[in-house]
């Protein structure tokens, strides 16, 4: 197995890996940790060996929102179809903030691929937090944000595209709301990481509606600079994982007319402390 770190930031490739054999698992383990984000390239890897190699990570957590594989519940299907704009994913988001234990981590296999486009993008949280300024730093801290899966996954959304494909769905089912600190300690690591992001935080807990947008528009704006992205291509086989308290992402739509299906498993977190 060889491990290569993508950019000075976080992020590694991964060669000569094998899901499917027990004795390389903590040493994935241990790259995810050290990486936040990693790639394991061309993975051999059917519906089964995912579910089975998931569950080395945690509990698996079943999708309230997203259509399953037929027969794998724990199989998300991040899909779109030639003839479909909307793409699953497009706004910068970490999964299940709005839990009140968020994810800990998502494996995304890659199953059918455009023939060009159909990055993903992350975000350093943690680089993102140690940018900022003292001072701006000890104001974060004490700070609370609401999460919330209402206006995502909502009746509001019934209308969408997504939605009236069956893409996703169970809207009478987005009822969650969760209070998260906006500097987290991280569980694994222990780092000081931003924990907001624009798909599901509302607003600062006992801020007005305008002192809340401003200080999440900074925030926002902040950790989308290009020094604290990673942006991974996908090849055919390939089983990204990436943790969902130590970074943001999106889906790059950049590729109509063509279709992109690929399986995810979300594994379940613990409820965060603030830094």
């Amino acid at each position: 197995m060889q491990i290569r770190q993508i950019t000075g930031v976080f992020g590694a490739e991964i060669t000569g890996a094998d899901i499917t054999d027990p004795a390389q698992v903590e040493d994935i383990h241990r790259a995810f940790a050290d990486h936040s984000v990693i790639a394991l390239r061309a993975q051999r890897a059917d519906p089964a060996s995912l579910v089975a190699f998931a569950r080395r990570f945690g509990d698996i957590n079943i999708n309230r929102f997203v259509a399953a594989l037929p027969d794998h519940p724990e199989i998300a299907m991040i899909q779109k179809a030639p003839d479909q704009r909307e793409a699953i994913g497009e706004i910068w988001h970490a999964e299940h903030t709005y839990d009140t234990a968020p994810a800990a981590a998502s494996i995304l296999h890659a199953v059918n691929l455009p023939p060009v486009g159909g990055d993903t993008v992350f975000i350093s949280m943690g680089a993102a937090y140690d940018a900022l300024s003292e001072r701006f730093k000890h104001m974060l801290s004490g700070l609370n944000a609401w999460h919330s899966s209402r206006h995502a996954f909502g009746a509001s959304k019934s209308d969408s595209e997504t939605q009236r494909s069956g893409r996703t769905g169970n809207a009478e089912a987005a009822t969650q709301d969760a209070l998260h600190p906006v500097v987290i300690r991280h569980p694994l690591t222990g780092r000081r990481t931003l924990f907001i992001n624009p798909r599901f935080t509302t607003h600062i807990d006992g801020f007005s509606r305008a002192e809340s947008d401003a200080l999440l528009g900074f925030l926002y704006a902040h950790c989308q600079q290009p020094e604290f992205q990673l942006r991974l291509g996908w090849s055919p086989g390939d089983i990204t994982i990436w943790d969902n308290r130590a970074t943001l992402h999106k889906a790059i739509n950049d590729y109509h007319g063509h279709a992109r299906m690929m399986h995810r498993i979300t594994i379940e977190g613990v409820p965060l402390q603030a830094a």
